[in-house]
C-alpha cells in the first residue's frame, strides 16, 4: 500500500512518501525513508519491492557521486533522469527492477523539475504525479487544485490534502509520511506527518 507523490511549484519541488515497510500482512517498521537525497539538489521518491527499491536508488545515488568525482561537475536533473531511465531499460531485458520513481531536482539554469519513471522505463517530465495505491485518490485532487505558480506553503497544503484523502479512503492506509523539498537552497527534509489518533482525519504535524 505504498504512496509516493510530488508537485513542482514556482521555484521548488516537493516529494512525499509513506514511511511504512510492509511484507504481506505485516508492518515491519513505520519510519522507512523512501525519499532519497541523491545529491545536494536532487530527490528520488521510490516505491516498489523493498529490495529492488533500496538497491536501485542507492545504485543511482552512488553513480551520481562517482560521476561528480570523476568530472568535477554534477549531472543535471534531466541527465540524471535519462541515466536512471537507461539503467531501468537495460535491466528490463535482463533482471528487471520492480521500482517506480519520482525524480525531482533544481538546476540554476532551468529551475525546479520533476520526472516520472516507472518499472518498465516509461519516462515523462511532469509537474505533478503519484505512484502506488494512493495515486487513485491523489491525482484527481492534484488535477483540481494544482497550479504551476504555487508557493511552498500551498504545495505542502496540497500534499496534506492528499495524505488526508489516503487515510480516509484507502482500506489499509499507511500511518506516517515524510515530506522533502528541493529548491535553490538544496534538498532537505521539510516535515513529517505522523498518525496519532483513532480518527483518520486527524494527524500530528512534526516539522523538521
Amino acid at each position: 500500500m505504498e504512496c509516493v507523490l510530488g508537485v513542482v511549484g514556482r521555484d521548488f519541488a516537493v516529494v512525499a512518501a509513506d514511511t511504512s515497510a510492509v511484507q504481506s500482512i505485516l508492518v515491519h517498521k513505520t519510519d522507512e525513508d523512501k525519499v532519497l537525497v541523491l545529491d545536494s539538489h536532487k530527490l528520488m521518491g521510490a516505491s516498489g519491492e523493498p529490495g529492488d527499491r533500496v538497491q536501485f536508488t542507492e545504485f543511482i545515488q552512488k553513480n551520481l557521486h562517482l560521476y561528480q568525482f570523476r568530472n568535477n561537475i554534477p549531472l543535471s536533473t534531466a541527465a540524471t533522469a535519462n541515466f536512471t531511465r537507461g539503467e531501468l531499460a537495460t535491466a528490463l531485458r535482463k533482471n528487471p527492477y520492480s521500482v517506480n520513481i519520482l525524480l525531482a531536482g533544481f538546476d540554476s539554469d532551468v529551475g525546479a523539475s520533476m520526472y516520472y519513471i516507472d518499472y518498465i522505463a516509461t519516462f515523462h517530465k511532469i509537474e505533478k504525479g503519484a505512484f502506488g495505491y494512493g495515486s487513485y485518490f491523489c491525482l484527481s485532487l492534484m488535477d483540481k487544485l494544482y497550479r504551476p505558480d504555487m508557493s511552498v506553503e500551498e504545495a505542502v497544503d496540497l500534499v496534506d490534502k492528499c495524505i488526508k484523502e489516503i487515510r480516509l479512503r484507502l482500506v489499509v492506509a499507511p500511518q506516517n509520511f515524510i515530506i522533502k523539498i528541493v529548491d535553490k537552497d538544496g534538498a532537505r527534509e521539510y516535515a513529517r506527518r505522523a498518525y496519532t489518533s483513532n480518527s483518520p482525519s486527524d494527524a500530528a504535524t512534526v516539522t523538521a
